[in-house]
């Protein structure tokens, strides 16, 4: 495995990072809540790109992977802050952004942000408003309680260790909430899903679908295929999806 670089940010955090030089437009992968650039996709997408000669990043947010901080001082905005100063100091031109889970909700506040470096979009599993709409949500009272009172709660996972989630987590997401405003997305979009995704209900996708506007926009939901998505029919199907936005992108 090679050794990450890394790119200091405006806020001092050291974010760590894989890139491979190609042709425009680049990808860039953008993972989930407590997962890494070392992911089956990421390093799918990486082989991908490297074998298509295509400009390609993969990163950690701060307090992911091997990056600086602690996942619990973390929150949406940071870790959007994080995706676009490596977007905007580590590629070129308009990229095409591959968000996973909690990087799909990432990948929208970048596209809000930066539509200009934005040539394109796939989702996997997008978890939009996800501390809002499913953590918030699902907290019966005494979770509630916990979260004013200490600070923070531990959620059972099924990837390891528990989930610490902090009051802030919550309260700074409702400042990066993308499906309570109007979503315009003016660029080639491929949404992914799985019908047996336990992490991402499919009515999470549809209601994305409807929110958002924009010309080119697609959602193609796979039977049987969980929130992973990494089997090799999914990865098969995140390459095409790309490489569609990417010509799609081309044509205009």
């Amino acid at each position: 495995m090679s050794t990450a670089e890394y790119l200091t940010t405006a806020q001092g955090r050291k974010i760590a990072y894989h890139r491979s030089a190609g042709v425009s437009p680049g990808v860039v992968f953008l993972g989930g809540f407590k997962s890494d650039m070392e992911g089956t996709k990421a390093v799918h997408l990486e082989a991908w790109a490297r074998r298509t000669g295509r400009a390609f990043l993969r990163f950690d947010y701060s307090g992911h992977g091997q990056s600086s901080e602690a996942f619990t001082d973390g929150a949406i905005g940071d870790w959007a802050a994080d995706a676009m100063a490596a977007i905007g100091a580590l590629t070129e031109g308009p990229q095409v952004l591959v968000g996973s889970s909690m990087g799909g909700w990432i990948s929208l506040l970048c596209a809000r942000a930066l539509p200009e470096r934005v040539a394109g979009l796939v989702t996997v599993a997008a978890a939009p408003d996800f501390t809002e709409d499913s953590m918030w949500a699902g907290f019966d009272d005494a979770q509630r309680d916990a979260l004013f009172e200490k600070g923070e709660v531990a959620l059972p996972s099924e990837y390891g260790e528990p989930y610490v989630i902090t009051r802030r987590l919550i309260e700074e997401g409702r400042e990066n909430l993308v499906l309570r405003s109007p979503l315009s997305l003016p660029f080639p979009v491929r949404f992914l899903q799985g019908t047996a995704d336990a992490d991402v209900e499919m009515s999470v996708a549809l209601r994305l679908l409807e929110h958002a506007e924009g010309p080119d926009m697609r959602l193609t939901l796979v039977d049987g295929a969980d929130h992973r998505f990494s089997d090799a029919d999914c990865l098969a199907l995140i390459e095409r999806s790309v490489e569609e936005v990417i010509d799609r992108a081309a044509a205009g």
